[in-house]
């Protein structure tokens, strides 16, 4: 079940909020410290995320699930509301896509998935930023972090590797507690520091980048010369049913 659009923007208005911003956001661009030039997609609530990639890259997209909502009026070319298993984006359009506070509220992860990698280039990369099942922030239902289903790193490379990517860092953020107390807010990046040498295993949440696999396995065990994916032309319809039949693509599997 998605989370309310109204609830994550209050989340993030609060003090709280703020600083779990903050200690992931820092974790994300050191993982990607340069989209200069690079398509930026960030699906699910990820605005509050993308503040720091505006300024670097191309284009900007905050896409936003119609089950979650969107804030404001959509905006092509940066807000826009979306049905995640059908992006309204051409193959191979996408440079970078960040995943958060979508992979544990969706009912439908697999096609989710599939989709991003339609819409990501053969050099791209997906980050997923989920609830970390053994940390403290899935425990507690007043933060988005506490709904949904949560994902321990392993749990999170296995969907990635099942699902046509290739999982290249697996990382962890968010180690202060989530309560509101200024004394804690104010120590998160001394507790962040020691938390992420000492007690790893019980961050708020993890983080996986990956990589889109664009050869498979064939059934002897040899690289299969085959590309799994089909690149279609460009749709310049501007309808709804023209709309629909660009981006209803499928992926090929085995």
């Amino acid at each position: 079940m998605w989370t309310d659009v109204i609830d994550l923007r209050d989340f993030y208005r609060s003090g709280r909020g703020r600083v779990a911003r903050r200690m992931v956001c820092r974790r994300i661009h050191e993982i990607w410290p340069d989209v200069k030039k690079m398509s930026v997609l960030g699906l699910g609530f990820a605005t509050p995320y993308l503040d720091g990639f505006q300024e670097q890259s191309t284009r900007t997209f905050a896409a936003m699930p119609q089950g979650q909502g969107v804030l404001g009026q959509p905006q092509p070319g940066h807000n826009v509301l979306v049905d995640e298993l059908e992006l309204p984006f051409a193959d191979c359009s996408m440079d970078r896509v960040l995943l958060v506070h979508a992979l544990e509220c969706s009912e439908q992860v697999r096609p989710m998935l599939r989709e991003i990698w339609r819409v990501l280039t053969d050099s791209g990369r997906l980050l997923v930023i989920a609830p970390n099942r053994r940390g403290l922030w899935a425990r507690f239902e007043r933060t988005p972090f506490g709904h949904g289903q949560p994902y321990s790193s392993g749990q999170l490379s296995r969907l990635l590797r099942d699902n046509l990517f290739t999982p290249v860092v697996t990382e962890r953020a968010l180690y202060m507690p989530p309560v509101s107390s200024g004394v804690l807010l104010s120590a998160a990046p001394a507790i962040e520091t020691l938390g992420s040498c000492v007690f790893k295993s019980f961050a708020g949440v993890v983080m996986a980048e990956a990589t889109k696999q664009i050869y498979a396995l064939s059934g002897d065990g040899q690289k299969s010369a085959t590309r799994r994916y089909i690149r279609l032309p460009e749709h310049t319809g501007t309808g709804p049913a023209s709309r629909n039949a660009e981006i209803r693509k499928d992926v090929k599997t085995l």
